[in-house]
């Protein structure tokens, strides 16, 4: 399979409102891939138009060869997925909560194993809604690959985590996609985009204003720092340097 995401000019309006304005997307096996942007540049509505949950108007949207929307069911077992918010059963524990996803795939692997690979083996009785931020975000990644996926979507994968549990994620994360699973995340820490993905595109409004490899998005740009880089692209840094300038 030469492309496990594929997007053609991908367009979703609301009314007036262009959220996504012709987004190309080619993501190939084992690659991770980011999708950039401030709050309101139209990430979360592009990844739910690629995974089917919003109609949109696209020439081609397709993930492991399978049209989301026409096929659903049969991609639901080879596509995981986690958002950065959730909502559960209230006092559903840990495990419960593993075994009853789990029990929605045909296939699927072991949560134990994933418990202790993320570090939290030690609430597998704890309510979830006891664990920290951090803690039920590293929960949500599990949940994700409880199908024992071959492409996943994370959505802000490391917010509430401390730095040694971010790059604990980091070297996990690292390891599934040596053994072929290819990442789809969104993600607004430039260390780790450059830690982790191998090709980004930045969207402004909607639209891309960048497209290509870490490196060449630093290259392209005045700065020598992907963070720098990525607000010039963005142009926040531009806005953030007007804010001071108003209230100096």
């Amino acid at each position: 399979m030469e492309e496990v995401i594929k997007v053609e000019q991908l367009f979703k309006s609301y009314g007036r409102l262009v959220a996504v304005n012709n987004l190309n997307i080619s993501v190939k096996p084992g690659m991770v891939f980011g999708l950039l942007g401030a709050n309101g540049a139209g990430k979360s509505t592009a990844i739910e138009c690629i995974l089917g949950t919003k109609r949109s108007d696209s020439k081609e949207i397709s993930i492991l060869g399978m049209n989301p929307q026409r096929e659903r069911k049969k991609l639901f077992e080879k596509v995981g997925v986690q958002f950065q918010e959730a909502n559960y059963q209230d006092k559903i524990t840990v495990s419960e909560l593993c075994e009853v996803t789990q029990s929605l795939y045909k296939e699927g692997t072991n949560y134990i194993e994933l418990l202790k690979q993320f570090g939290i083996i030690d609430k597998l009785n704890s309510p979830v809604q006891e664990l920290s931020g951090g803690q039920r975000q590293r929960l949500f990644v599990i949940l994700a690959l409880l199908s024992n996926p071959e492409v996943v979507f994370l959505d802000e994968l490391t917010t509430g985590l401390d730095t040694k549990a971010r790059r604990d994620v980091w070297k996990i994360l690292s390891g599934l996609k040596a053994k072929g699973l290819t990442i789809f995340l969104t993600s607004h820490y430039m260390d780790e985009v450059e830690a982790l993905c191998d090709c980004i595109c930045i969207l402004k409004h909607g639209r891309t204003v960048f497209y290509g490899t870490v490196q060449e998005a630093i290259n392209s740009s005045p700065y020598d720092k992907l963070e720098d880089a990525y607000l010039w692209y963005t142009e926040e840094e531009e806005k953030d340097d007007e804010d001071l300038s108003n209230n100096a």
